[in-house]
């Protein structure tokens, strides 16, 4: 895979060069959501905690982080092309119970995970602020390869519909980011596109900024201080670790 390696890019959101995504005429925002509008995290640690709780299993922070490095390294098979969301689904499961003997079905456990994933929300700091002024100033979607009912639940929870233009859900479009066909279809669905007005937000650089350069817009990197690393492979355009610098970035 060749990699893009930006002209512009900057270590900290204090040297970033606020106006240039202005000055690019950026007029289209395609945010990520799990861990960059809604925190996927603590909502994975409750659900995985509730669901075992539902069959009698106590559940213990080696097993949580456990399930958390398991569930990771799944979806990145996912993004891969190496395995099905149904697979997905089932495996993280199955091997976790492999890990700690747990006498459990892998079937029942997952159903009533996805049922607790999809209640409630935790906003990223900053979120719901951030999306309410740039939806006055820009055209704002949602790209995300989350479960359908997961990211409908979450949504309607949230209540972040409101700013935003379209949600592209991966199980509805029928591929998953990074692949070019997930963001072809989003694009046709954006009426008068043009990638040079665009560009995407999110945490994984695997799948939102591997995602954006396949596609050839503008990468964003949203990262948390755990996620940082000094060398970012491969290279977003700009970084931030602060929603609430966009204001800044975009005003």
């Amino acid at each position: 895979m060749n990699y893009f390696y930006p002209d512009i890019y900057q270590k900290s959101i204090y040297t970033i060069n606020y106006n240039k995504l202005k000055e690019n005429g950026i007029k289209c925002i395609l945010f990520d959501l799990d861990n960059t509008l809604l925190d996927f995290d603590k909502a994975e640690a409750n659900a995985i905690t509730r669901a075992l709780d539902d069959v009698g299993i106590s559940v213990t922070n080696e097993m949580r982080d456990c399930y958390h490095k398991i569930n990771l390294a799944q979806w990145k098979l996912l993004e891969q092309g190496k395995m099905t969301r149904e697979e997905v689904k089932m495996r993280r499961f199955k091997l976790l119970f492999q890990e700690f003997d747990i006498k459990a079905s892998p079937q029942e456990v997952a159903k009533h995970y996805q049922d607790y994933l999809g209640q409630g929300h935790y906003f990223i700091e900053g979120a719901e602020e951030v999306l309410q002024e740039l939806s006055k100033r820009f055209r704002i979607y949602l790209v995300t390869n989350g479960t359908l009912s997961v990211q409908r639940g979450r949504l309607k929870s949230s209540g972040i519909e409101k700013y935003l233009q379209g949600v592209f859900i991966s199980e509805e479009i029928g591929y998953n980011k990074p692949s070019i066909e997930y963001f072809e279809k989003c694009f046709s669905k954006i009426p008068d596109f043009k990638k040079e007005n665009t560009a995407i937000i999110g945490d994984s650089l695997s799948s939102d900024i591997q995602g954006g350069i396949n596609a050839g817009i503008k990468t964003i990197w949203f990262h948390r201080a755990q996620d940082l690393t000094e060398d970012p492979q491969p290279k977003p355009d700009y970084e931030i670790n602060s929603l609430k610098s966009l204001l800044k970035m975009l005003k």
